[in-house]
């Protein structure tokens, strides 16, 4: 039987504040187990929290990054309940009033993920489980994050990934977060519900802590497969919290679901109220660079091919390096062309090209392009020139004196066209006989002789006529 899918996704991004949300401590990633922790973000009796003001300011900006309104007047909320990973047997969250509100994220069909809110909150703590003990490690416990609640406006699994994707590189780019969802700072909960045609929807299931892209894609794919075997046989699907494991490929269910009345939510009394105020928001809206989205269409406009555009939108210190280059006079293809070959070469993970560390500025690759731009070299030398710079960090004139760039006039062609000639006369018997590919010989003798500086287009058009 044919079933619709309704997905929506809860996204928990960990934010890029130097200390916790409620303390002074430490949001280092990493450090021996319980060696980020105070009596604050362990619970300990008689602490208190006070609330972390750059946590509030993330947020909003998180918010007007996705089209959110931001509430003026907000509060914490605590949400109990009792897990080792939360000493105090509640978190500080957010229920009735969010920071933010009524966003979405467009997709690149155009269809728009609309997004019901952005909430504030501490992280957990994290249990490690090692040979039939759990231990606790309350590093991570107080950590700020954000919630980001779509709507469940998801239809499909590529979807699901794209809105994820889309929601990375927005956080990146605002600063909010860096997002990495091998470390943790990023993790999606998707919410899967399937139903026939015209009929209502159906029970939900959750699937918790997804660490990557391609895994929501894997498990969404399970986990409709499980509801759909349910379904067929006519039996119910039972509202559960479910786990997606990598390694065996498989989703299995951790317990069945909570309802928000099991949490009890009611106003954290250790926290005040808050304001936003209207010039607050202003500010931080003002503040807010160029979004991916944005910065493609205008690579586009560009005359970029979309395809290699695509390369380097989505890494913020890329596109700034780029977009130096282009300022500095070189030319928008070649710089596009320099970055994505010689440079991204050297750069072989994606968090390599996300850090973009390379001793070679964006004026020096400027430098460099402008040599072709103006036909004073050939791109394949360039290249290996920008090999060298990105190794020493060293200007172009280094690697291209003078004499390189002097030009190689008619007569000089002339004369290293008919050595081609002389060197080659097996090639000269193919061309003759409609062999077309044999020039390539010749331009191989040519351009070596030439240093590079031979114009292929003129020396074929000198050989031809020679040959004649």
């Amino acid at each position: 039987m044919s079933y619709q899918l309704v997905c929506g996704i809860e996204t928990h991004i960990e934010l890029a504040t130097k200390t916790k949300i409620f303390c002074g401590c430490t949001t280092q990633f990493g450090g021996e187990p319980n060696t980020h922790c105070c009596p604050v973000c362990t619970g300990q009796p008689g602490s208190l929290p006070i609330l972390n003001r750059s946590v509030i300011e993330y947020a909003v900006r998180a918010g007007l990054a996705v089209h959110c309104d931001i509430n003026n007047n907000s509060h914490m909320d605590r949400k109990n309940y009792v897990y080792p990973d939360l000493p105090k047997a509640y978190q500080i969250s957010q229920f009735d009033e969010p920071v933010c509100v009524n966003g979405y994220v467009e997709l690149d069909s155009g269809k728009k993920i609309r997004i019901e809110r952005i909430h504030i909150e501490e992280d957990a703590g994290k249990l490690v489980h090692d040979g039939g003990y759990t231990y606790v490690d309350y590093n991570r416990g107080g950590v700020p994050l954000i919630e980001i609640v779509s709507m469940a406006d998801i239809e499909t699994p590529q979807e699901a990934r794209e809105y994820a994707e889309k929601l990375q590189l927005i956080m990146r780019n605002v600063g909010v977060s860096d997002c990495k969802m091998q470390e943790g700072s990023m993790r999606c909960d998707v919410n899967i519900s399937l139903h026939e045609k015209g009929e209502p929807w159906g029970t939900r299931t959750e699937i918790k802590n997804i660490n990557s892209l391609s895994n929501i894609v894997r498990a969404m794919e399970l986990e409709m497969e499980r509801q759909e075997d349910i379904l067929d046989s006519g039996e119910k699907v039972i509202q559960s919290t479910m786990r997606y494991d990598a390694n065996s490929d498989t989703v299995y269910v951790l317990r069945t679901k909570e309802n928000a009345d099991d949490y009890r939510y009611f106003p954290e009394p250790d926290i005040l109220r808050f304001y936003i105020s209207p010039e607050m928001v202003e500010g931080i809206r003002a503040s807010l660079p160029e979004l991916p989205d944005a910065k493609l269409k205008r690579y586009l406009e560009m005359g970029l091919p979309e395809n290699n555009a695509r390369l380097i939108y989505k890494y913020k210190n890329v596109t700034a390096f780029f977009d130096g280059a282009v300022n500095e006079g070189a030319s928008a293809g070649n710089v596009l062309n320099m970055i994505i070959g010689p440079i991204f070469a050297t750069l072989q993970t994606e968090e390599d090209k996300e850090n973009f560390e390379i001793k070679t500025t964006s004026s020096q690759l400027a430098a460099l392009v402008k040599l072709i731009d103006e036909k004073k070299i050939r791109a394949n030398k360039a290249k290996e020139v920008l090999a060298q710079m990105l190794e020493s960090g060293k200007d172009v004139t280094e690697y291209v004196k003078e004499d390189d760039l002097a030009g190689l006039s008619d007569d000089d062609l002339r004369v290293l066209c008919q050595g081609a000639i002389d060197a080659n006369p097996k090639a000269v018997e193919d061309i003759k006989n409609g062999k077309d590919k044999a020039i390539n010989v010749m331009f191989g003798y040519v351009m070596k002789n030439s240093r590079g500086k031979a114009d292929v287009k003129k020396a074929e058009a000198v050989i031809r006529e020679l040959i004649k």
